[in-house]
């Protein structure tokens, strides 16, 4: 995810027009192609990893992906940003958003397998609600948004096997996973507060912060890595299809699907990660499922799905209630519109989306 895709969105959250004389990709291929390729991403790490330090692979995921952002920047002749004050939030940005989560990912799945690590992954709009309840005083939990979180962390524990003692369980790989889906909210609410209303062009965000990740990995990886003796051909290409893809395209994709469909419809793709990356492990890795994996998921994402959901609006009346500060039949509190990407992402501006109700996160 990207500090470009929680800082900007539309005037019209829900849709705007494509420029005209340009036809695109109906958006529901676009959705489904980006489900599938951010899904597919926990098996790329996998594979990935089996070759190459967790380092090493966070390092060529950053280095692919920034490499197909500066290609679309060079095309739309955009440059990177020129304040100071904005490098800054970005370098921050990158650390929470790109940087810390791909490297914790990528040692998880060294102990635990890509479907647990898909999974964990989903948590995140819970740790996103609790967060934005304690930072954001404007984000006031509801009954249905409590019961969400309260139904997701029940779907986790299931998961986990808790009722067996988390038996077989790799607590570290485990808790790495789960820390990454946590620093995707953490960084959300940092770029909330520090970059929302940036007048600098959400391509440009994206690719200077990708950048900046890409540097900072460059220089943690020499430090605890060795250089490869060997460079296996299908761990390679799993990484560069997982920074090229996963990354970069993926980014690009749901910048697009945003700015289209509106972040509420865009950040959907969340639901379908864990679907496909488990049905990825499964398939492609033979890796085992037992019952309690899939059926914990299911709670998970249904939990997630009420924290991010909202009562349906009154219907509109020919008078406007005074009390309200929206139109008739409006909502006078809604939660921000959001974002994309996770991956690489999508947006807004002025205003950055409630955390709680952020872009999907980029496994």
């Amino acid at each position: 995810m990207t500090a470009a895709a929680s800082s900007r969105t539309s005037s019209d959250p829900r849709r705007a027009p494509a420029a005209p004389g340009r036809p695109r990709l109906d958006w529901r291929i676009r959705f489904a192609a980006l489900s599938a390729v951010w899904g597919f991403s926990f098996l790329l790490i996998k594979v990935g990893t089996e070759a190459y330090a967790p380092f090493q692979v966070t390092l060529g995921r950053l280095f692919f992906g920034t490499a197909v952002l500066a290609v679309a920047m060079s095309v739309r002749r955009q440059r990177m940003p020129r304040s100071l004050r904005t490098w800054g939030h970005l370098t921050v940005a990158a650390f929470l958003l790109n940087a810390l989560p791909f490297s914790l990912f990528a040692y998880s799945e060294l102990t635990i397998p890509s479907t647990l690590a898909g999974i964990c992954n989903a948590t995140s709009p819970l740790w996103g609600m609790v967060l934005s309840v304690v930072a954001l005083s404007e984000d006031r939990p509801t009954r249905r948004r409590v019961a969400g979180l309260g139904i997701g962390f029940l779907g986790v524990l299931t998961v986990l096997g808790a009722w067996q003692g988390f038996s077989g369980l790799d607590v570290g790989g485990t808790a790495m996973a789960l820390l990454a889906s946590l620093s995707y909210p953490v960084g959300w609410i940092y770029v909330r507060r520090t970059l929302a209303g940036s007048s600098h062009s959400n391509l440009s965000l994206m690719g200077a912060q990708l950048l900046l990740a890409t540097v900072q990995l460059a220089v943690v990886t020499p430090l605890f890595t060795t250089m490869p003796t060997s460079f296996p051909v299908v761990p390679l290409l799993a990484v560069v299809a997982l920074g090229a893809l996963g990354t970069g395209f993926a980014l690009l994709v749901q910048y697009g699907l945003v700015h289209e469909v509106g972040p509420t419809t865009a950040q959907m793709v969340t639901y379908f990660i864990p679907v496909i990356a488990t049905a990825a492990g499964v398939l492609v890795l033979g890796e085992q499922l037992s019952w309690n994996t899939p059926v914990g998921a299911l709670i998970v994402l249904a939990g997630a799905a009420l924290t991010q959901s909202r009562a349906k609006p009154r219907t509109a009346t020919m008078v406007a209630d005074p009390r309200t500060e929206g139109s008739a039949g409006e909502p006078a509190t809604t939660d921000a519109a959001p974002v994309a990407t996770p991956a690489e992402d999508a947006v807004r501006l002025p205003d950055a989306p409630s955390p709680a109700k952020a872009p999907a996160p980029q496994p």
